[in-house]
C-alpha cells in the first residue's frame, strides 16, 4: 500500500495492490483499491464483477490502463518521476556506451549523455558545486568539466595536482570508482522532481566521505526547497547511519521471517532507541540488529576441495 499527498498524516490518495502468478507464471491482480482522502467509499476496486467474468483483465492493473485511471491520473503521473539510480562506473568507463545507451538507465550507461543535454547553464551551476565537493573528498583533485570528443561523444575530465605546472588531465575511463560513484549520486540530486531511490550510495567511497553523505543530501535538498523531493537511501554503512542530524521517525529497518520481510520504523522498536538513548550509535545498533543470526559461522565454512 502507498500513500500519497503532502502531509503524511492527511494523505490525498492511497493506492493498494496485491498480486500473486499464474500457472504461465503471468502476474494477476488479487486486489487493487484506489481511495482518495479519507473516503470510506473506494475510487477504484478490483476485482470487480467484469474482472470475475474475464478473468484475463486481471492481468493488468486499472493504474497503468489510460482508458481506467481517469479519476485518480495523479496516481500514475506521480509514480512515472520517481528514479532510481546505483551508477556502475564500469558502466560509464564503457568505451562503446555512446553507441548504445539506454536512456533513463538506473545504472548509469547514458549518464553522461544526460549531462549532456541539460542547458549549458544549468549544468554549469551543477558542475559548479560538485566540484566544490569533488575538491574536499577526492585526493589532489582541482577542477572538473565536460567536453564532447571527434565523434560527439561527451566525456567528463578531471584535472588533478601534478608535478606538472597545469597538472594533469584524466577522462572519466581513469576516474576511480568512488569518483565516478560520487559524481553519479551528487548529480542525482539536482536532476528530476519525483522520489529519488538510492541505492548504497557509501559503495567504494572512504568511510570519512561516508559520514557527510546524509549532510550532502540536506544541503542540496534545502537549497531547492520549491521542490520538496523526497529521498530515499538503503544502505548497510554504520557511518551513514551515524549521523545524528537523521531522525528516528525516518529510519526504518527490514526484518525477515518465514513468511515474508516485514519493514519496520525505528521508532516502533523501543528495545533499540533505548540503546540509543544510552549512548550506542544508531548505526551500530541497527547493523548488530539485523545483522544475519550465524553470521560469526563464516570463519568456519568448509572450502571446496
Amino acid at each position: 500500500m502507498a500513500e500519497f499527498g503532502e502531509e503524511a498524516e492527511s494523505p490525498e490518495w492511497k493506492y493498494e495492490l496485491a498480486f500473486s502468478q499464474d500457472n504461465n507464471q503471468r502476474p494477476i491482480v488479487k486486489r487493487e483499491i484506489v481511495r482518495a482522502g479519507y473516503r470510506r467509499e473506494p475510487v477504484l476496486e478490483r476485482p470487480n464483477r467484469d474482472d470475475k467474468s474475464d478473468p484475463a483483465r486481471l492481468t493488468q492493473t486499472f493504474l497503468e490502463q489510460v482508458s481506467a485511471n481517469k479519476e485518480f491520473r495523479e496516481i500514475p503521473e506521480f509514480l512515472r518521476t520517481i528514479r532510481y539510480l546505483h551508477v556502475v562506473p564500469q558502466l560509464i568507463r564503457d568505451p562503446n556506451r555512446g553507441a548504445k545507451p539506454v536512456k533513463g538507465d538506473p545504472y548509469g550507461s547514458d549518464f553522461l549523455e544526460s549531462l549532456a543535454g541539460v542547458p549549458d547553464k544549468t549544468r554549469s551551476s551543477r558542475l559548479r558545486a560538485i566540484n566544490e565537493a569533488l575538491r574536499r573528498a577526492v585526493p589532489l583533485f582541482e577542477e572538473m568539466d565536460l567536453e564532447r570528443d571527434n565523434w560527439g561523444v561527451p566525456h567528463l575530465k578531471a584535472r588533478y595536482e601534478h608535478w606538472r605546472k597545469h597538472g594533469a588531465w584524466q577522462h572519466e575511463d581513469q576516474f576511480s570508482d568512488g569518483t565516478l560513484r560520487l559524481i553519479g549520486f551528487l548529480w542525482a540530486l539536482y536532476e528530476g522532481t519525483g522520489p529519488l531511490l538510492l541505492e548504497e550510495p557509501e559503495l567504494s567511497l572512504h568511510s570519512e566521505v561516508v559520514r557527510h553523505i546524509p549532510q550532502m543530501i540536506a544541503r542540496i535538498q534545502l537549497a531547492q526547497a520549491k521542490r520538496k523531493r523526497q529521498v530515499i537511501v538503503s544502505t548497510h554503512s554504520r557511518e551513514l547511519l551515524g549521523d545524528t542530524g537523521i531522525p528516528h521517525s525516518e529510519i526504518f529497518f527490514l526484518e525477515p521471517s518465514r513468511e515474508g520481510t516485514t519493514v519496520r520504523c525505528l521508532l516502533d522498536a523501543p528495545h533499540l532507541t533505548e540503546l540509543i538513548r544510552g549512548g550506542t550509535s544508531t548505526g551500530d545498533v541497527l547493523i548488530g540488529a539485523t545483522r544475519p543470526k550465524d553470521v560469526a559461522d563464516l570463519a568456519n565454512f568448509t572450502p571446496a576441495q
